[in-house]
C-alpha cells in the first residue's frame, strides 16, 4: 500500500514541474520575443538580445543600450536638421500660386431648422 501512496505523490510532483517547465518556457521566450523588439525598435540588430545570454557582455550591452545614442534617434536628428536648413525656392511669377482658402459659401437664405417640439 505505501508503494501506491508513493507512486501517486511522484506522478503529481512530475506533473506540478511539467506545468512549471512548460510556464518557465513560455516566459523566456517572451522575453526573447520583446528583447527582440525592442532592440529592432531602437534601431539595432535585433538578434543583439542574444548577447543578454553571455555574463559579462549582457552588463556591458544593457549599459551601452542604455547610455549611448541609439540609430533610430541619429537618424531622425539628422532629418530634423535637413528640414532646418530648408529653404524652400522663391515665388516667381507665371507660376500656379499655392492653395489659398477662399470665402466662406454664402448661402441665399438662412437655412431653416424644424421646430421641437412641433407647434
Amino acid at each position: 500500500m505505501p508503494n501506491d501512496q508513493s507512486s501517486g505523490a511522484a506522478a503529481s510532483i512530475a506533473a506540478f514541474f511539467g506545468v512549471y517547465l512548460i510556464i518557465i518556457l513560455a516566459i523566456f521566450i517572451l522575453s526573447c520575443v520583446m528583447w527582440y523588439k525592442i532592440f529592432s525598435k531602437a534601431g539595432y540588430s535585433g538578434w543583439r538580445f542574444l548577447w543578454l545570454f553571455v555574463p559579462i557582455a549582457n552588463l556591458v550591452i544593457l549599459i551601452m543600450f542604455a547610455f549611448s545614442e541609439w540609430p533610430i534617434l541619429r537618424e531622425l536628428n539628422a532629418l530634423r536638421m535637413q528640414r532646418q536648413s530648408f529653404t524652400p525656392p522663391p515665388y516667381q511669377q507665371g507660376q500656379p500660386q499655392p492653395y489659398q482658402q477662399g470665402q466662406p459659401q454664402q448661402y441665399q437664405s438662412n437655412p431653416q431648422y424644424p421646430q421641437y417640439p412641433p407647434q
